[in-house]
């Protein structure tokens, strides 16, 4: 049945308990109810977690989206759009490891921010293994995962050896060990293999393909990153297999499956009715136009309520 422009705009509002209009420095909006959690080790994780792509400028879109995001989101909006989370009743943001993400994480802790986080490798981090100890120490995420672009391209070139390198250094650290990928064969793999591991993070498209691949396959190459329509049904497949829990991402396709408020409820609907009620998903959001931050929330009491 199909339902009424008036009575969605009714759910989002009363599921996430905020007002449908997004802005900085408004009141704070009424308590809403719990999302549902996981449990990651000894942590609580919402099953709604907050990405940091948008943050930093990272819209695997195009150059225009990118420098709109990085010249939007000023360090107090990004502080201030977590705070909005919280009041959603997320728990748990992703962050990327650079020196600007550590400076915001830093303020966000000291100006009474609550939320856990995981912590995904980058940049020096992938080679200089030094650094997981001391950002375990001072900073303790539950979890630090070797970054899935990273990986992928290791895992092209036979050097799978040096994630697991990494691995090994983070488990040393005492925090929880995981992998990053956009390609189900990877999860596969690890899994075989029986690696010492705690989590993956498992994107629904498997956009490090290259545009060889697909040259030597089709021809010619697609222009820019590629995002297939069956790639979340092979990803969720092998999040289903693996008995480790599972933070999946990109379940709107980087800003591909938001132009209706259906097609995004369709993509949430779908991820969590096909990841395992012991898994989460990380959507990023830059609530310019819209609040974004209430949908998905809205989005998540809907269809994550574990059965």
């Amino acid at each position: 049945m199909k339902r009424e422009p008036g009575s969605r705009r009714r759910f989002l509002q009363s599921a996430a308990g905020v007002s449908g209009a997004f802005a900085l420095g408004q009141p704070a909006p009424a308590a809403p109810a719990p999302l549902p959690t996981v449990r990651f080790g000894n942590a609580e994780v919402s099953r709604l977690i907050i990405g940091s792509n948008p943050f930093y400028g990272y819209s695997h879109f195009n150059a225009l989206l990118s420098s709109f995001m990085r010249d939007y989101m000023t360090q107090d909006r990004r502080i201030e759009i977590l705070r909005r989370c919280e009041q959603a009743g997320l728990r748990t943001w992703q962050v990327h490891y650079m020196k600007q993400s550590m400076e915001d994480f830093k303020r966000y802790r000291a100006e009474g921010g609550r939320m856990n986080w995981f912590l995904l490798a980058d940049f020096e981090m992938n080679t200089d293994l030094s650094l997981i100890g001391k950002v375990a120490r001072e900073l303790k995420p539950i979890g630090i995962a070797h970054h899935g672009g990273r990986t992928d391209d290791r895992f092209r070139a036979r050097e799978m050896h040096k994630v697991r390198e990494f691995c090994k250094a983070v488990r040393d650290s005492g925090v929880m060990v995981g992998v990053s990928t956009h390609n189900p064969a990877v999860v596969d793999s690890i899994e075989g293999e029986g690696w010492d591991i705690d989590y993956f993070m498992t994107c629904l498209y498997r956009v490090s393909r290259t545009s060889g691949d697909f040259r030597e396959q089709y021809g010619e190459a697609p222009l820019g990153e590629i995002y297939m329509e069956k790639d979340p049904e092979r990803m969720t497949r092998m999040v289903r297999q693996t008995r480790r829990p599972c933070l999946a991402f990109k379940l709107l396709g980087a800003g591909r499956r938001i132009d209706r408020p259906e097609t995004v409820e369709a993509a949430f609907r779908f991820a969590f009715e096909n990841i395992k009620p012991t898994d989460a998903v990380i959507v990023g959001m830059c609530p310019r136009f819209k609040d974004e931050i209430a949908e998905n929330a809205a989005w998540t009491l809907k269809y994550g309520r574990k059965a």
